[in-house]
């Protein structure tokens, strides 16, 4: 098992490192929206819990993990910060994705609800780690990728295109899921998701 640790949102960035320098995996969580501005866009009225200590706090430990092969699992919001670390853009509402399925079953539904189902690309990491090709998951967000960063694989997709999942090639563990897997702890897919960050984690302790 990990040992999870919380970082405040307000550290300078000779701060973060050096908490960063000592973690061995990083999750990028759920939460309030991304900043439009950090992709060049102005923000609708559908946008909220914009924290913009939290942005840049999330995106440099994301760039940094990046660029030092450190294992990262990104969590809904978590997924679309990475999507902006790495240069892509979001829809700031799904309704601006034609065709789009309600994504935002919150509060009618539990958050253990499982929404829709998501086809996932044969030979990614995440299919050799769920074993299978498709999977229900639960759906808490309203905001989605709009243009995937070229640094990101796409590698499972909801029934309407909304990018549902994405993956760092030739990255030790770089993987960040649009569904809320802690929401759904006895699941045989959430538990094989946190093993395999712990398991990375553990692999990067032991080579330091």
């Amino acid at each position: 098992s990990g040992d999870p640790v919380l970082i405040a949102p307000d550290l300078d960035d000779i701060a973060l490192y050096a908490l960063f320098f000592f973690f061995f995996g990083l999750i990028l969580s759920g939460g309030g929206d991304v900043d439009p501005c950090l992709y060049g866009a102005t923000p609708i009225p559908q946008v909220s819990g914009v924290d913009a200590r939290r942005d840049h706090t999330e995106v440099t430990l994301a760039r940094w993990a990046l660029a030092e092969g450190k294992p990262l699992f990104g969590i809904c919001r978590g997924l679309q910060l990475l999507n902006v670390a790495c240069g892509g853009v979001l829809y700031q509402d799904v309704s601006e994705h034609d065709g789009a399925l309600t994504h935002a079953y919150y509060p009618d539904y539990p958050h253990d609800y499982l929404a829709h189902s998501i086809e996932i690309a044969p030979g990614s990491r995440l299919a050799l780690l769920l074993d299978k090709s498709s999977a229900q998951v639960n759906s808490l967000h309203h905001q989605a990728c709009r243009v995937v960063a070229p640094a990101l694989r796409v590698v499972a997709l909801a029934p309407d295109g909304i990018v549902e999942a994405v993956e760092v090639p030739d990255h030790p563990f770089a993987l960040a899921v649009q569904w809320h897997p802690e929401a759904l702890p006895d699941a045989a897919e959430s538990k094989a998701l946190f093993g395999a960050l712990v398991k990375a984690s553990t692999a990067q302790r032991a080579a330091a």
